[in-house]
């Protein structure tokens, strides 16, 4: 298969598949009532609330405890980004008695694999920092106020689409409610699944599935409490995708993330990979 046919596959799956997914979305949900109607099964109309937001266990599974794991992943990354120069340090100065007792402790293992994956740490503080950026600017250059704010929920808000707000130049307003904060920062964990599409880990598809899974639950839950509707959380996934796909082309570039997947009886190991790829 020639270069040409290789990087159409690459664009076309990872790029035209996401661009189709939002035309898509773009006609099934901001184009049609889907979108209020999928939302109205949540509100009670006598009350006038959305029942499972007042319930306060399923505000701090779903809405705080949920945020730990791409938190965690983001800050790991940085502990791990900055640990990553220890050991080219400590071998420069490895005559010392305090660099040479380090060197030759089990110490030493972890900091060979942390310099390894330098890059990998990289490149996911700068896919996390690019991804959060792209919502943020996103959110208020649209100015969308949340189901709940709006008069069609009890609000005072007018409900409006965002491409009837957007503006490129300056903030729209004071909403903030599209695409979906909460649902984007789980699909962030998509710069996880591009390093394992580095090493081409064998189980990265399913990593993939996971982190989709994943954003869906975290975005799904804040519908059903009143504060998105269900296409903010595919707006997120869409934006979040083609910001990470954009970090991952700058740090490894197309034909390393389009490397076969390996096998589970392959027996090189990817920590080796990652030393020809990074340098002290």
């Amino acid at each position: 298969m020639n270069v040409s046919s290789t990087r159409f596959r690459f664009y076309s799956r990872n790029l035209g598949l996401p661009i189709l997914f939002a035309l898509v979305t773009f006609i099934a949900f901001d184009l049609t009532d889907l979108d209020r109607l999928f939302t109205n099964l949540f509100y009670d109309p006598v009350a006038g609330v959305f029942p499972i937001d007042h319930v306060h266990a399923f505000e701090k599974v779903t809405h705080k405890w949920a945020r730990i794991i791409p938190n965690w992943t983001g800050e790991l990354a940085i502990v791990g980004a900055f640990l990553s120069f220890l050991w080219p340090c400590l071998e420069r100065y490895r005559e010392t008695r305090l660099a040479g007792c380090i060197v030759r402790s089990s110490v030493a293992t972890p900091l060979k694999f942390l310099r390894q994956h330098r890059l990998d740490f990289f490149f996911i503080i700068v896919a996390f920092a690019l991804s959060t950026g792209v919502i943020h600017f996103l959110k208020s250059h649209t100015s969308i106020y949340c189901p709940v704010e709006t008069t069609l929920y009890g609000g005072t808000e007018i409900r409006r689409e965002w491409f009837e707000n957007f503006t490129l130049w300056h903030e729209a307003g004071s909403g903030r409610c599209w695409p979906g904060g909460h649902a984007s920062s789980a699909f962030s964990m998509f710069a996880v699944y591009f390093v394992a599409r580095r090493y081409r880990w064998h189980y990265s598809n399913i990593l993939l599935a996971g982190v989709c899974v994943l954003g869906m639950v975290y975005g799904t839950a804040r519908v059903v409490q009143g504060w998105h509707y269900f296409s903010h959380t595919l707006w997120a996934g869409i934006f979040v995708w083609l910001s990470t796909l954009l970090s991952a082309l700058f740090f490894y570039g197309r034909s390393r993330l389009q490397q076969p997947i390996r096998k589970a009886n392959d027996s090189r190991s990817v920590a080796g990979g990652a030393s020809d790829a990074c340098v002290d």
